[in-house]
Formats: C-alpha cells, sequence, structure tokens
C-alpha cells in the first residue's frame, strides 16, 4: 500500500512539473527586416506620422474604363450563388458602383478617425487610433487592439468604434481602440520578403503597441485577426491583459475533440454540447467535412499560387468585387447560396461592401493579402504556436453562422482560461461588421469581468 501511495506520489509530481512546464512556455521569435533589401545599417525611423486617405481624379476614371469594358458571362438557370457570385446580381453590384457610389463621400467617412502609419521590421504599418473625447474625471481609457481578417479590412470595425469609445450608457468602459491593417492589407506596405506569416504579424503589432506607449492591453481578433491576437498572447502573456475572439476553429484535433465527435450525438450532456452544438456538428462528416469542402477552395489557391489567381483580380475591379463579395454572402449565412442576390444586402449595405472592396482595388493588395495564406499554411499545419496553449484570459463570442463551430469543450482545449462563451443570438463570420451592437456589448461584458467593473 505504502509502494502504491508513494509511486502514486511520484506520477502526480511528474504530471504537475509537465504541466507547470507547458503553462510557462511562451511562444519564441527573433526580429525580422521585411524592407527592401538588406536591412539599415542605422537605426529605424520609429515615428509616428499622421496619414489620410485620397482620392484622384485619375484613379477614378481608371476604375470606370475598368468597369466599362468588362466581360460577362451568364450565370446558369436556377443556380443562385451555388456556383459563385450570380451574374445577374453582379450586373446590379456593378452597375450601381459605377453610376451611385460615392468613393468621396466614402474617403470622408474612413477620414473620420484619425489614421497614422510607422515603420517596422523595414514596412510601413497602417493603424487608425480612436481616443474617446469625452472622459469622465479621474477616469481612463482602456486600451484596446482589434485585428481584421480576410477579405475584410480595418473598415469592419467602423461600426463598432462609436460604441466602444463613445458608450451612452455610464457603467461602460471608454476603450481606446487601435485597428491596424495587417502587412500586406489595405494601407499597410506588403512585405518585399518571403515567411511573414501570424506570428510575424504578432510580433509587429507588439512592437506598434509599445511604440504607442501601451505596457498592457486588451485584444480582440477575427479570422485572421483571431490567429494574429491568439499568437501576440503566446508570445507575450503578460502584456496582453484579456484576448477576446469570435473564431476559434481547433488548432489539433486533442483526445477530448475526438471522443466528443464519436461520443457526443449519444452523449451531448457528457461533453457539455448545447442542441446548437448538435444541430452544427452532427452528422460530424456532412455538416464539418462537406462544408469546409465547399466553402474552402480559395484557401488552396491563395495557400499554394496566390500570385496567378491574384494578377487577375488586381487587373479587374469586377472580378476583384465578385471574388470579396461572395465571401460577404455566403460566410454570412450558408443559406445564402440559394438566394439570387446571395442575401448581401439583408446584413450590409452596398456602401459598406464596396467600400471594403475599394481599399483592396486602389491599395493594389489582393495579391499580398492573399499571400499571407501562403506563408502560414506553406510552414504546415503543425507549428509551434499551435502546440501551446493560451493561458492570457479569454471571452470568445459564438456567432450562430461561424465558418466553423466551435463548442466550449474545444475552445478551451487551446484557450485554458476561458472566461466567457457567449451563443450570440445571430451572426456570421463577419460579426464586427454585421452585427456590431452585439460585438461590441459581448467584448464590453467581458473585460467588466476582468476590470471587475459593474456589468449592465
Amino acid at each position: 500500500m505504502i509502494v502504491e501511495v508513494l509511486v502514486a506520489a511520484v506520477l502526480g509530481a511528474v504530471i504537475y512539473f509537465l504541466l507547470l512546464k507547458r503553462r510557462q512556455e511562451v511562444l519564441k521569435t527573433e526580429d525580422g527586416w521585411w524592407g527592401v533589401g538588406l536591412p539599415p545599417e542605422t537605426e529605424e525611423d520609429d515615428s509616428i506620422r499622421p496619414f489620410k486617405v485620397e482620392m484622384s481624379k485619375e484613379e477614378i476614371e481608371d476604375l470606370y474604363r475598368r468597369i466599362d469594358q468588362t466581360r460577362s458571362f451568364p450565370s446558369l438557370e436556377d443556380s443562385q450563388f451555388n456556383y459563385g457570385f450570380n451574374s445577374n446580381y453582379l450586373q446590379r453590384v456593378v452597375s450601381y458602383w459605377r453610376n451611385e457610389f460615392d468613393w468621396k463621400k466614402q474617403v470622408d467617412k474612413l477620414n473620420k478617425y484619425p489614421h497614422f502609419k510607422t515603420k517596422i521590421e523595414g514596412i510601413d504599418v497602417h493603424f487608425i487610433h480612436v481616443r474617446p473625447r469625452n472622459l469622465p474625471e479621474g477616469t481612463s481609457a482602456v486600451p484596446l487592439l482589434m485585428v481584421h481578417g480576410w477579405p475584410g479590412s480595418f473598415y469592419e470595425f467602423y461600426g463598432m468604434l462609436p460604441l466602444l469609445t463613445e458608450p451612452t450608457d455610464p457603467d461602460d468602459i471608454a476603450f481606446e481602440v487601435i485597428c491596424p491593417s495587417i502587412p500586406g492589407y489595405g494601407f499597410s506596405e506588403a512585405p518585399h520578403k518571403r515567411g511573414f506569416d501570424s506570428v510575424c504579424a504578432a510580433r509587429v503589432f507588439h512592437k506598434l503597441m509599445r511604440r504607442l506607449g501601451f505596457t498592457q492591453f486588451y485584444a480582440h481578433g477575427g479570422d485572421w485577426g483571431w490567429l494574429i491576437t491568439t499568437n501576440m498572447a503566446q508570445l507575450e502573456p503578460k502584456t496582453v491583459k484579456g484576448l477576446h475572439v469570435n473564431f476559434a476553429p481547433p488548432s489539433k484535433p486533442g483526445l477530448p475533440m475526438m471522443l466528443s465527435i464519436l461520443l457526443g450525438r449519444r452523449f451531448p450532456k457528457l461533453f457539455g454540447f448545447t442542441d446548437h452544438d448538435l444541430k452544427r456538428l452532427f452528422p460530424y462528416m456532412e455538416k464539418v467535412v462537406v462544408e469546409s469542402l465547399l466553402e474552402t477552395g480559395y484557401m488552396h489557391i491563395q495557400a499554394t499560387k496566390p500570385d496567378t489567381a491574384g494578377r487577375g483580380l488586381n487587373d479587374s475591379p469586377v472580378g476583384l468585387a465578385a471574388y470579396i463579395l461572395e465571401k460577404f454572402s455566403t460566410w454570412t449565412d450558408p443559406e445564402f447560396r440559394n438566394l439570387e442576390d446571395g442575401g448581401l444586402e439583408r446584413n450590409f449595405s452596398l456602401d459598406d461592401l464596396l467600400t471594403n472592396v475599394m481599399i483592396y482595388w486602389t491599395t493594389g493588395s489582393i495579391i499580398s493579402s492573399m499571400r499571407f495564406y501562403k506563408e502560414n499554411f506553406g510552414k504546415g499545419l503543425n507549428q509551434k504556436h499551435a502546440q501551446i496553449p493560451v493561458y492570457v484570459p479569454t471571452g470568445f463570442a459564438s456567432f450562430p453562422n461561424e465558418l466553423m463551430h466551435s463548442p466550449k469543450l474545444w475552445v478551451k482545449q487551446k484557450y485554458r482560461r476561458l472566461k466567457s462563451h457567449s451563443p450570440m443570438a445571430r451572426g456570421g463570420h463577419f460579426a464586427a461588421m454585421e452585427e456590431p451592437q452585439l460585438m461590441a456589448t459581448d467584448i464590453q461584458s467581458f473585460i467588466k469581468m476582468l476590470e471587475k467593473r459593474k456589468k449592465k
């Protein structure tokens, strides 16, 4: 009996030591240089420069000329969005873009908030920095970094910014929000060398926040923003006070996940599955695997030969709009594939959708944005960051029409200090743009919990 107790004690100590070692493990990274040629011998210019989005007459004339010269092609009868962007509806979008869309008005809207650029690791990084205007005396704003994904941009967060920086409820937190453009996206310079992945972006954004004077801050992300902010939490867990995400696909299939797939349908309570979990996950092969195949063709192209497909999109505004906006249809709700208009105007305005497209078009950034898939997936699925858990306090907003559904059990395998898991009433992959109020409210609730402030 004594021997058994000793053996159990030794095994327990070993397991505790391994878990403690694992918990102390952080992601490692080294500085990079992504500018043209070799890094300079002198120190990099760390100044922060004001930036303004501008519009030129030549830019609009070139856009209109290319739109006028586009060659249409009919969709199959009764195909809706099942073959991609429906040509009949595309004609309406293009006509609106050519004849009614006011880019000057949208540029003024973009410039409503302060824009800046700063050089980090050889490339210009663009960001908007929005401070509260009327802070109550004796209070300070809480810094919040928000990172977008593909094929979105910093503009996805415009509907949330007034809700976060100028809350109407006196009990709400007033945030100081920083929204950068991922290098290679929008107004951030594209890396000139191979290898710029999510960990590199995370390191660059840490440098950006330090340059702005923040020693600690909160972070939010969806799509690629989820991975970048997750990497930021893995790189500097003491700097990121809390992490809020609305996308959290499993990084690796662990034993709890595999068991839940095999037994979850029959014993849902054992795995904490809700009715929505069961609806989204089972039958697993049909609901998850088949749906992934239907919606990830773009990913295989971008993860292998982004420059080839990208050249056509960079030359054709109509092709670019179809390629980007099709995602805002089916990724918002998969049932929109069965609608002639793809349901696009049910959740978004054409002005907002085309503004996002124009950010890609006017900056010529579609190819460099697509390369981000090559840089991440080209290194394999078993990267170091995929193996390291996140111990930063985490909040997860689970939107019902997200591309990949993640039950609470699966999210906790990666995010070990999951403080909130919020089933949202509605919304899909572009939730920040589609449901800004729901997202802002969940961020408020999560950070209030960590800041120990009064909740609504």
